[in-house]
């Protein structure tokens, strides 16, 4: 079952303001104090294999105890400290302790690359490092050995190298071992609202990565504005996943829930997200596009194993389910063929909707352009997904649909106190309280981003129409052909990786006579492509027999029929071997380094270029 109008007439609201505390770290002594006996958080312990409750109070007692260890490292005001963990309490904890302190601190994705994390930690300063295990930082030891600065770094999972690690650097000590027994009262200082609360660095798909200092204003207020959007509850469940280290997780799966004094919990892992949707069935969940992506193309494939009634039926629902929501926003008229949806929700979309728990009530999707037409299979099934548009530059959110006014092809209005407008090149300038103090170290690159009256230049085209943003390219990317043609290629991307085939892809052609592509083809049905083609999926060389091409080809032409007349790939290169955060051609928040992609393959996109266009795929 759902959540219907009548339940949530019985959820209560208890907001705390931003101007009533200032801080982070008083929102969340004010939320103890509120809300001490109430469920805050909820995780999973590996060893017992069971999920585990927190109310504010033990997170409060617990997080008294970090910051006593942590003030015994002698750390002044303003120091830095960073956290290398995957969501957890005690991330919570380090983070609250550490900001009580006056401490700035310095979150590290925990599948970033140890050159990078190493760059981080000196380009920082940072004076103490959280890790999550030995294992990971046994894969650090070799670069951070050398770091002067760093004077403590703690283990949190010991396993079976701690020692040996601890014997090699006197600096290693076991979380266990360093927290004291008990830690009195966390400390209520009356901190700079304006202050420094912590540097993210931004993975930049060009170059080394920026540190963006972040105030606790900033972060308060767009946390306290995406509330003026979207009503949040005690009674509500966040189902966190995202990583904290992430901006959008930290300020609205975060931050946001202190506010309201709602319950997060902590997925397992994103291979077991089905599996914990159904466990915890929360009301909010907030997630980038690739994880309804995912959904979709399950959805997609058991269609296709379905009898034709049953792919009949699925999309029947979407169209009226579809319909239903453009009727409800007022913009489409009641229509006989709404008559059918009591029968298609039974039949179809609360099944659908099951596999995400049930009562999903709101899902907001950010971090990437969504594509709409898997919006609008989810709006259509009765899942509420409302796109969303920032930057970590901008802590991070600027603007969001409403469940009123949700127009899915848009990334929203803007939340309260930010302003918006057009600038050159259809660039989209912002200016609000969430626009960061700058970035850490780098005063020229905080002159280039944002202007002397203040605007924040984010680098990507929009257009705005009735208040609502529409983003239509990003500067950069903007591929411009040998005749003169500018091609945006995002939206050619986001269709084409529709195909279940295609895992991931990258139009290229910048200076050059026609667009091409680079193709990461799916493992899964490689094999079944390859036989249709009467080739060795287990041979190299199969990736470029014409067949095979010419067949990848035509199913990208279907992909972009409905774009203009410049969406046409002529050649592609197919790949087997993803690109990923390890190899480089990924950033932590799994956007494409299109400079590294086109270095790595730069042999492959000549030959396509010399071969000419494949005349076949015209249309």
């Amino acid at each position: 079952m759902g959540i219907g109008r009548a339940d949530l007439a019985q959820w209560s609201e208890d907001l705390i303001s931003p101007d009533s505390v200032g801080t982070l770290d008083r929102l969340f002594i004010q939320r103890v104090h509120r809300s001490g006996e109430r469920l805050a958080y909820r995780s999973f312990d590996r060893n017992t294999k069971t999920w585990v409750d927190h109310t504010w109070d033990q997170m409060a007692e617990q997080t008294a105890r970090w910051q006593r260890a942590i003030a015994g490292e002698a750390v002044k005001p303003g120091d830095r400290v960073a956290v290398l963990l995957r969501n957890c309490t005690e991330w919570v904890m380090f983070d609250q302790a550490a900001m009580g302190l006056s401490l700035v601190v310095v979150p590290l994705f925990t599948d970033d690359r140890p050159d990078n994390i190493d760059y981080i930690l000196r380009d920082a300063g940072v004076r103490l490092l959280l890790v999550q295990d030995a294992g990971r930082w046994k894969r650090l030891a070799s670069l951070v050995g050398t770091n002067a600065c760093l004077k403590r770094v703690l283990i949190l999972d010991p396993g079976p190298d701690f020692r040996t690690l601890a014997q090699d650097d006197e600096r290693v000590r076991l979380v266990d071992d360093w927290l004291p027994e008990t830690g009195g009262d966390l400390l209520q200082r009356r901190g700079d609202p304006h202050a420094l609360a912590s540097i993210i660095y931004t993975s930049g798909t060009t170059g080394r990565p920026k540190g963006v200092m972040l105030s606790h204003s900033n972060m308060l207020s767009v946390a306290h504005g995406a509330l003026a959007i979207i009503d949040c509850y005690e009674q509500d469940i966040f189902l966190s996943f995202l990583p904290l280290s992430h901006t959008l997780e930290r300020t609205a799966g975060y931050y946001l829930p202190v506010m309201t004094g709602s319950t997060v919990a902590y997925s397992r892992s994103v291979g077991q997200l089905a599996q914990d949707l159904r466990v915890i069935r929360p009301t909010v969940m907030i997630a980038v596009p690739r994880i309804f992506e995912r959904v979709y193309g399950r959805l997609k494939e058991q269609m296709a194993r379905g009898s034709w009634f049953t792919r009949a039926l699925f999309e029947t629902a979407v169209e009226v389910g579809w319909q239903r929501f453009q009727n409800q926003q007022g913009r489409l008229g009641w229509r006989p063929s709404l008559l059918l949806w009591p029968l298609l929700r039974r039949m179809v979309a609360t099944r659908v909707k099951e596999r995400l728990g049930g009562r999903l009530r709101v899902t907001v999707s950010g971090g990437a352009a969504l594509s709409p037409d898997i919006a609008k299979v989810f709006i259509g099934l009765d899942i509420p997904i409302l796109q969303g548009y920032g930057l970590t530059e901008t802590s991070p959110v600027v603007s969001v649909n409403t469940l009123d006014d949700n127009e899915p092809a848009s990334v929203g209005i803007p939340l309260r106190k930010i302003s918006v407008k057009i600038g050159e090149d259809d660039e989209l300038l912002v200016k609000g309280p969430g626009v960061m103090l700058g970035y850490w170290n780098n005063h020229n690159a905080t002159r280039t981003v944002i202007d002397s009256e203040g605007w924040l230049h984010t680098g990507d085209q929009a257009r705005i129409e009735h208040n609502h943003i529409y983003i239509t390219g990003r500067i950069k990317d903007i591929l411009v052909l040998s005749n003169g043609e500018k091609v945006p290629p995002g939206d050619m991307e986001l269709a084409i990786a529709l195909d279940p085939l295609i895992d991931q892809v990258m139009v290229v052609g910048e200076g050059e006579p026609f667009l091409t592509a680079l193709v990461v083809l799916d493992g899964n049905f490689w094999p079944g492509l390859a036989q249709e083609c009467g080739v060795d999926p287990m041979d190299p060389a199969s990736l470029s027999h014409h067949q095979v091409t010419a067949a990848v080809l035509h199913r990208i032409r279907d992909s972009l029929k409905a774009f203009p007349g410049y969406a046409k790939i002529r050649r592609a290169t197919l790949l087997l071997e993803p690109w990923t955060i390890d190899n480089g051609l990924l950033t932590p928040t799994l956007k494409v380094r299109r400079t590294q992609v086109l270095e790595r393959y730069k042999a492959r996109v000549r030959e396509m270029y010399a071969q000419g266009p494949a005349l076949s795929t015209g249309r």
